[in-house]
């Protein structure tokens, strides 16, 4: 969609997010049939399927976040907020606006996969913490040593992309509960001397950390249904 009311092409899916797609759409298949066959009374697999559409919608926006985001970035060409002009200003805008969204979003969906992994797996993580995130449902697999293949998958996965969820969590957790992410720069350069220019922060660094996030988030929404795809396939269902 963003694409579209940027003059883009429409997206091409491959490589990571066409995996973590396509494999999705392979779960929605299998419930969609189970549905069909044995009609579903307790509407464990509507609920399942549903869950599965939202986090497919939710991987899309994300990704288009992240574009948008390079693409308006591509437009900041000064070194200093203080030397941009009129239109600099509102490209560095956009690209802020998307860039933040897509941070946010990062940590949607990781959370919503918790929650889908949390109910298809029994792990009753809510008995811990009512209001858990996905990584309280990584450390509740292996308090309970259950599923420990997928468990060590999506911990592996997590661990390899540490350090840019590290900054983008710091920068999600300023932007909800503090102050906005991209005034934290500025702030600090303001302590350092109240007369100098605010320097830009690093734009592409910052995408670079984003682009990373929306990778870790494709390879656990792919460990997590490629698992449970499996496991359905032996238990003889069949897209």
């Amino acid at each position: 969609m963003l694409r579209t009311l940027l003059g883009e092409m429409p997206r091409q899916n491959n490589g990571l997010l066409e995996d973590a797609i396509e494999t999705m759409v392979e779960t929605i298949h299998l419930l969609q049939n189970e549905i069909e066959k044995n009609e579903d009374p307790s509407h464990d697999y509507r609920k399942l399927e549903i869950w599965t559409r939202g986090l497919v919608s939710s991987l899309d926006e994300l990704e288009q976040s992240w574009y948008a985001a390079s693409f308006f970035r591509q437009s900041v060409k000064a070194g200093y907020v203080d030397d941009m002009t009129i239109e600099e200003q509102a490209e560095y805008a956009r690209y802020v606006y998307f860039y933040k969204n897509g941070f946010i979003r990062v940590f949607s969906v990781l959370d919503k996969l918790g929650t889908v992994l949390n109910d298809l797996f029994d792990l009753n993580t809510q008995k811990t913490k009512p209001h858990f995130s996905y990584f309280t449902v990584l450390r509740q697999f292996h308090y309970m040593k259950t599923h420990e293949g997928l468990a060590g998958q999506l911990s592996k996965i997590k661990d390899e992309y540490k350090s840019a969820l590290n900054v983008l969590r710091k920068r999600r957790n300023a932007e909800v509960h503090y102050m906005n992410s991209e005034m934290q720069d500025d702030l600090w350069q303001r302590h350092q001397g109240l007369k100098d220019k605010v320097e830009l922060e690093d734009l592409d660094q910052h995408l670079s950390e984003l682009k990373q996030g929306l990778d870790m988030v494709c390879k656990s929404l792919s460990a997590s249904f490629h698992y449970a795809n499996k496991l359905w396939k032996k238990e003889g269902m069949h897209p």
